[in-house]
């Protein structure tokens, strides 16, 4: 069975390096229903002089748009970095399906470790989480990133 997951972290992976030209923390993502794109991003937050510009909620907020409903049933949200706290509640309100993610974003893990056990415990959400897809490829374009502003 050929599996969807890898093309659609391709697509994320991209407008991840799209987010690197512009000067943003390397981050993309890919809201896909029925195995269509309904919705996708990049971050822009220094861009669009906005801290909620991350590459999931632009991705959400288009996708809400194409299906005209804030429940994203259904969907799934394929991301480059593990989602920050702010994302993973905009997810998990959208009523996302499954969330795939590349790399672990370690230095906030402890910050928001506890939603994550929050979502596992709380019936009410069925959000079912994949990691690791790509997982080489997209912590090294964010650690590559920082790298060169560190330089």
């Amino acid at each position: 069975m050929f599996n969807f997951d890898y093309v659609w972290m391709k697509h994320a992976i991209k407008l991840a390096k799209l987010a690197e030209k512009n000067g943003e923390v390397p981050v993309g993502a890919v809201l896909v229903l029925d195995r269509k794109i309904i919705g996708s991003g990049y971050n822009k937050s220094i861009c669009n002089y906005d801290p909620t510009s991350h590459a999931e909620i632009l991705a959400l907020r288009e996708g809400g748009k194409k299906i005209k409903n804030y429940r994203l049933l259904e969907t799934t949200l394929y991301v480059t970095l593990k989602p920050c706290m702010m994302c993973l509640g905009a997810i998990i309100n959208g009523r996302v399906k499954r969330l795939v993610y590349g790399a672990s974003n370690t230095k906030i893990d402890v910050l928001y470790n506890f939603l994550y056990k929050y979502k596992e415990k709380n019936t009410t959400s069925s959000l079912q989480i994949k990691k690791g897809v790509f997982s080489y490829i997209c912590k090294h374009i964010i650690l590559n990133f920082f790298k060169k502003k560190r330089i």
